[in-house]
């Protein structure tokens, strides 16, 4: 018997290899003070009630946090991501994901740290935005 590799399995991986099904493992061991602090706002199911996961795996690469249910990846980027070869990097990687129809929506650490509640409504929002759509799509 051969055995399937969980990649295949499971849709939400987007043929993730295993090496990067591993280092998104590891990286969750090794949150940033940013990543702690959004996950308490996404994490048990508060965002709208949706399941979010830390450091998930995704084709290529690794989501700070993924919506599966609503195609939804949240970014928290530190101050690399300001240098101009990490910013386009982020733009390949956001154009990549939106191939699988995957909306990407970024956040400053600063913002995530000084202006959580605003972060919050504004993850919401788009939350809500596209729960409606794929409610939509469904009728």
């Amino acid at each position: 018997m051969t055995l399937i590799k969980r990649t295949i399995e499971n849709p939400m991986y987007y043929g993730a290899s295993d090496l990067i099904i591993k280092r998104a493992k590891e990286l969750r061991k090794r949150q940033t003070a940013a990543e702690i602090r959004m996950w308490k706002i996404l994490g048990a199911k508060k965002m709208c009630g949706l399941h979010f996961r830390r450091q998930h795996p995704i084709y290529r690469y690794i989501a700070d946090f993924y919506c599966h249910s609503i195609k939804l990846v949240i970014e928290v980027d530190g101050n690399i991501h300001e240098i101009p070869d990490n910013n386009e990097s982020d733009m390949n990687r956001t154009a990549e994901l939106d191939m699988f129809e995957i909306v990407v929506i970024r956040y400053k650490n600063e913002e995530v740290i000084n202006s959580l509640e605003e972060v919050r409504k504004s993850i919401e929002r788009t939350c809500l935005e596209l729960f409606e759509k794929y409610r939509a799509e469904e009728l």
